[in-house]
Parts: C-alpha cells; structure tokens; sequence
C-alpha cells in the first residue's frame, strides 16, 4: 500500500530479488505516499529478473478503487493525470493468480464460484478491468469465513465470504494443496 520504505524493509528480512524467488499478491498503490515508486521498482525489478519475480493484481489496482483511495491524487500531483491512465493500463494486463509448483494457488482475494478448473483463470483474457460481480471481482476481493462452510454474501458488498468446505473441494477440484490469499 504504497509504503516504499516497508518494501525495502521486506527485502532486507527475506532478501531480494534476484537471489530471492518472489510472489507479490497485489495491493502495492493507495494509502500511502509512495505508490508510484513502490510499483516502478517492482516493475523494473519484474523487466530485469523476469522469472525471479511475480506481480499479481490486488483489488487496489483497479480504477475504481485506487482513483479512491490516493493513488489518483499522488499521480495528479507528481506527474499528471495522464500517468494514472498509463498505470491503469499495466494494471489491466497483470495476471489475476499465480500457480507455485503446480499446487499453491495464490491470490489477492480467493475464490469463487465461477472457478471450475484452472484453465478458467488461464484463459481470462487481458487486458481486463474487473467490473462488479464475477470471477475477475471474486479472485480480488472474496474473503474467507468462519461463518460456515459454504457461500455467503460479503459484508463488504461485494463478491462472496467463502467457508473451509469450500476451500476443501475447491483444493479437490483443481488438484491443488492449498491457497494462499
């Protein structure tokens, strides 16, 4: 959430990309000041070392949340408008989940009920902006849920709270271990 010096204390605890292997879940813009110089540094770290280090779309990185929360001011005030229609642009094309070893199935939000096989997160086509209800809004903002073991409606108002059940025959399904949100 745009806390460049937080990022940097990450690096210094695990370690940096490219001796580090990285998954990033989203989030890097809004309520913090430094949105713009979290996200380049992960993009230019992602150009440099490709396949050491992997940027997912967090719910944070959609327009209709981050013209919101901060990022659309700091763009205004530092460079122009015209660079938030740029950063809009990245975010459109940034996977949605990311598969570790065939068997993690990571994510900013969690599931949903339109994830049938992983094909169906493969084929999402890109650029994409996530609109108000489906599966790119469930893999952003679904939550998990003691409340039960199946689906219930968010109390954010949007997408769904999914239960350990679901999280169970969803791990069956796609063959996978486990997911990290």
């Amino acid at each position: 959430h745009a806390q460049f010096q937080d990022l940097n204390r990450l690096f210094d605890l695990i370690g940096r990309v490219p001796e580090e292997k990285l998954m990033f879940l989203g989030d890097y813009v809004d309520r913090g000041p430094q949105g713009i110089e979290v996200v380049m540094l992960l993009f230019c770290l992602k150009i440099r070392y490709r396949d050491r280090i992997y940027l997912l779309r967090g719910n944070h990185e959609t327009p209709s949340v981050n013209k919101i929360y901060g990022f659309y001011v700091e763009c205004q005030v530092k460079y122009g408008v015209g660079l938030w229609w740029d950063f809009q642009s990245c975010f459109n094309r940034m996977p949605m989940a990311g598969l570790i070893s065939k068997k993690v199935l990571c994510m900013h939000g969690g599931l949903s009920p339109e994830l049938i096989t992983l094909d169906t997160i493969r084929n999402i086509p890109r650029p994409c902006e996530p609109l108000d209800r489906g599966l790119l809004i469930d893999l952003l903002w679904s939550d998990p849920t003691n409340k039960g073991e199946g689906w219930f409606h968010s109390i954010r108002g949007i997408s769904y709270m999914f239960g350990k059940g679901v999280v169970e025959q969803a791990c069956k399904s796609l063959e996978i271990d486990l997911i990290i949100r």
